[in-house]
């Protein structure tokens, strides 16, 4: 089916590309797959009306319906097509959401070439994958005991945890989530920080630690420039945080003046990391062959165990350590324009409208911020042409942000043929009027966006397996995208299959509280490197 689509969308999508002028890049090796003719024009036509129609959205960000063009052939066309020319139209019109083998092959290449980029010293200050060093060197080994607090911020809530780790890799959690009002999101550094302290302060009472002075590890899941297990700088804000007086601070340090601001509690903070370090922590735990962590969530990273050698900005200080834990930051992969190839007429518009156009752009294509998005795009422009809902359109399908990620989980959970979670989506979108041939196509797109965030997940994490070769790696996942969405784990491991050398092996382990847990191991696995360095 996808080698029938990428020939027959194949002049649909390269007069798309030119009409939103990008043209490919001399570095850009991959050819379009050979392929037949269009076979419906109509579907070309459609493209441009609905494009038009696409280009009249209000800077609001609602859509109005356009109604303007229904007299031309191509819509009197369109009204009268069958169901399965519809279809087919749908499927042609989806074909740039589609990625072939080669292109994904070259996204390989490309990958690679931006690690190898954000590794070197030379080259790390102007490259887009950074490649952060945690300075983490040591993983669990079971042998970590007590209790340690951990401090989660990565999204629009905000958790704290107590941890006592106990004996035979058993442990005790207790954890409570605190909202993150929008305006302190977008307030200022110190409002955000005396909110973190003033919820750790009144977790820390809640569950009879107030007197205590416990270790903390703290994750921070946002672009992060380490100078130590205790120091980062915060690069950009991601996920909706754009808080004043943050970038390029330390960020441990803003939490420690806040805690000191109120002057109640007793804190060591041991160690700052991200999500994605955190959920390979967490993982390596029990599993101690896991040298990959990946989030697929609100945000999309990877972090990866690389050998010290090729860590260019990292001064080892114990020539026994051979590793050192490696933050890609790989969602920013593509803000130079290495993903123009594959990117979408839908891509470039989520990214107008971001706020903060023109970053993260590996990121946009494939998280659950943005997910659900591209599909009310891809949506908007097929309806306005005609093709879904009899050219019927509704205020919240065309209202930004209001088609939801969970959506499409919930879509693709259907059975095949059946449509009750569509039909309750679509409900909820005010499409009332929907008929089985809409719905199946409404699943299809659902299927082309999710698909194509899975291989392109698939190419980074199959690209990181080849490089650090090892006979075997467990990568340790987390985030909402991976945990719900009923097809994302195995597309992947399919895909993944097909991507790394001969002879090595994988698996997928998904992460138990890796944001959480993890930053309490990271914490724990400092303390207990101290106490052994202490001995010696």
């Amino acid at each position: 089916m996808d080698r029938e689509l990428n020939g027959a969308m194949r002049s649909v999508s390269i007069n798309s590309a030119q009409q939103n002028g990008h043209s490919r890049d001399e570095t850009d090796r991959v050819g379009v797959a050979n392929g037949g003719n269009v076979s419906a024009s109509c579907a070309a036509a459609a493209a441009a009306q609905a494009t038009k129609a696409t280009n009249a959205t209000s800077a609001t960000g609602t859509a109005t319906a356009t109604n303007a063009t229904t007299n031309s052939p191509s819509a009197q066309q369109i009204a009268l097509a069958s169901a399965a020319e519809k279809k087919k139209m749908v499927h042609e019109l989806c074909q740039q959401l589609l990625l072939s083998d080669e292109q994904v092959q070259e996204l390989c290449y490309r990958i690679l070439h931006e690690l190898r980029r954000g590794l070197a010293k030379d080259t790390h200050p102007k490259a887009n994958v950074k490649c952060f060093v945690t300075y983490v060197q040591d993983l669990p080994n079971g042998n970590e005991r007590g209790k340690f607090l951990a401090l989660d911020l990565g999204g629009t809530n905000f958790r704290v945890l107590l941890i006592h780790l106990q004996e035979n890799n058993d442990f005790q959690m207790e954890s409570r989530i605190y909202a993150i009002p929008q305006h302190i999101m977008i307030g200022s550094g110190t409002q955000l920080f005396d909110h973190i302290a003033e919820c750790l302060s009144n977790f820390m009472a809640e569950h009879n630690v107030y007197a205590e002075r416990l270790p903390l590890g703290f994750t921070f899941s946002f672009p992060l420039r380490q100078l130590g297990l205790t120091k980062g700088l915060l690069e950009t804000w991601t996920k909706g945080f754009n808080c004043a007086g943050v970038v390029n601070e330390d960020v441990v340090q803003l939490l420690k003046d806040a805690i000191a601001r109120r002057g109640d509690v007793q804190i060591d903070v041991c160690a700052i990391l991200n999500d994605t370090t955190g959920t390979l922590m967490s993982c390596a735990w029990k599993n101690h062959n896991c040298k990959i962590g990946l989030i697929v969530g609100t945000g999309a990273n990877a972090c990866y165990m690389e050998r010290v050698e090729e860590a260019e900005l990292f001064t080892a200080e114990d020539p026994r350590k051979k590793h050192v834990l490696i933050n890609t930051e790989w969602g920013a992969f593509g803000d130079n324009g290495a993903l123009d190839f594959v990117r979408t007429e839908f891509d470039r518009d989520i990214d107008v409208h971001s706020i903060n156009p023109g970053k993260q752009t590996f990121e946009k294509m494939i998280s659950g911020m943005y997910m659900g998005e591209l599909v009310r795009l891809v949506l908007v422009k097929m309806t306005q042409a005609g093709i879904l809902f009899n050219g019927q359109d509704s205020e919240v399908l065309n209202t930004r942000g209001l088609f939801f990620t969970k959506y499409v989980s919930e879509i693709e959970a259907d059975e095949p043929g059946n449509f009750t979670n569509c039909r309750l989506v679509l409900e909820e979108l005010g499409l009332t009027n929907a008929t089985d041939g809409d719905c199946a196509n409404v699943r299809y797109i659902c299927e082309c966006v999710s698909k194509r965030a899975a291989h392109l997940v698939s190419a980074g994490i199959a690209t990181l397996i080849n490089k650090m070769d090892e006979p075997h790696v467990t990568v340790g996942v987390d985030g909402s995208v991976y945990r719900f969405h009923p097809k994302f784990h195995n597309l992947m491991v399919e895909k993944i299959a097909t991507l790394i050398k001969p002879g090595i092996t994988f698996d997928l382990m998904l992460s138990e509280d890796g944001s959480g847990r993890g930053a309490a191991l990271v914490a724990a696995v400092a303390c207990r490197e101290d106490i052994l360095y202490a001995k010696k």
